[in-house]
């Protein structure tokens, strides 16, 4: 089978397994999710909606957040990890949508990449979430599962991003990025895989390697 082939048989079986799955961080408003998006980093998406919760009960506008006091803001987003290379970014993250965006999300990607602490994974988020976009977010369920397939052989995000926008349909590719992360979180392991409960094994280069 070619990638392109595999490809969608893919997003047919994902469809099937979750057809209404969504991104699991929480969030209100557009900034909302770069924040959250930016909590995320090296820490779990339960974790940040937890911390989330609060967070934007505590600073419920942007300028709230650009004019939080940063040892204060630092405190409160401590449990995500690296709290305070997050707590900078968010404070001047909220400053720059302000000065520069007038308060509103922009919907590009060079737009959305000038903001501090947002890299394509973040950008791609946004513009297929809130925008609607044709949109790849190479998260690591994403190249671990691709990978598996056979649809790309790279790790790193942007050459994944690239091989996949390729090989999956624009209109469906942000909701087939969604899936692959339930579908890595229930099957498709990074440790012990369930290869022989998963539906796509019968076209998985990696399973089919390791019978």
């Amino acid at each position: 089978m070619t990638k392109k082939e595999i490809a969608k048989l893919a997003c047919e079986e994902l469809e099937k397994l979750y057809p209404d799955v969504e991104c699991s961080l929480e969030y209100d408003k557009p900034y909302e999710l770069l924040i959250s998006t930016r909590l995320a980093a090296q820490c779990t998406d339960a974790r940040v909606n937890i911390v989330t919760e609060k967070l934007y009960k505590k600073y419920p506008t942007l300028e709230a957040f650009a004019g939080a006091d940063i040892t204060e803001l630092e405190e409160d987003v401590k449990p995500c990890g690296f709290y305070r290379t997050k707590a900078k970014s968010i404070k001047e993250m909220a400053g720059q949508l302000i000065s520069d965006f007038g308060g509103k999300v922009p919907d590009t990607m060079e737009e959305l990449l000038s903001l501090s602490g947002v890299g394509r994974k973040t950008a791609n988020l946004i513009l297929g979430d809130v925008y609607g976009k044709p949109a790849v977010v190479t998260d690591t369920h994403c190249i671990r599962i691709t990978g598996r397939l056979g649809l790309t052989s790279n790790k790193e995000p942007a050459k994944v991003e690239k091989d996949l926008v390729k090989l999956l349909p624009p209109e469906i590719s942000n909701h087939f990025c969604h899936q692959t992360v339930q579908f890595g979180r229930d099957i498709c392991r990074a440790r012990s895989p369930k290869c022989g409960e998963c539906s796509l094994n019968y076209f998985c280069r990696y399973y089919q390697k390791s019978k």
